[in-house]
């Protein structure tokens, strides 16, 4: 089937948030449209018509997925004080948040999906993730360090410290050993 662009509206805003709380319960590898479709009041007919395709349903919830984290970094971001190591806390303890780690399953499937099926609806969406970070990351840095290569290791570090942890965390569920440890990191940078 031909993917046409898809159809804005208030009913695909609708079926979009309400296919994101269940891939966020769900995951989206075994994600099938009968089955989505019958849990959020829609059918699969529709959901095509809305998104163009299944490929088309499952970038839309990727995108909606980085737009919920990095409205999460832009809050901590703009707060007064914010440094780039204060901004990894902040961001660590929205990261060990119970409510939140549907959302985080769900970006680290989606993240390990885009590295192996590079070709698939998660295309790129590792790399544009990374992208995300560092950019928001660079801002909470002042200018002089921003723009050098220093400045640009440190926030690259500061990320590789949160993606860690978080997978240690997905894997373990042990925030404890996991809080301790990457506060410790943030702080040495």
């Amino acid at each position: 089937m031909a993917e046409t662009a898809p159809v804005s509206s208030a009913r695909r805003e609708e079926l979009l948030d309400r296919a994101y709380r269940y891939v966020t319960r769900h995951g989206l590898s075994a994600m099938s449209l009968r089955p989505l479709a019958t849990e959020i009041g829609s059918s699969p007919r529709v959901l095509l018509f809305l998104f163009g395709s299944k490929d088309g349903l499952v970038r839309a919830l990727l995108a909606r997925a980085r737009a919920d984290e990095m409205a999460h970094v832009q809050r901590v971001r703009v707060e007064d004080g914010m440094d780039l190591p204060r901004v990894g806390l902040e961001t660590w303890r929205w990261l060990t948040a119970d409510e939140h780690r549907g959302l985080l399953t769900l970006w680290t499937e989606s993240y390990a999906r885009s590295l192996i099926e590079p070709d698939g609806p998660w295309a790129n969406f590792a790399a544009g993730t990374v992208d995300d970070w560092l950019t928001l990351l660079a801002e909470t840095q002042p200018a002089a360090e921003r723009h050098t290569a220093a400045g640009e290791a440190r926030r690259t570090l500061a990320l590789a410290i949160l993606r860690g942890g978080l997978l240690d965390l997905l894997a373990t569920g042990d925030v404890v050993r996991t809080t301790r440890a990457v506060t410790e990191a943030l702080e040495t940078i």
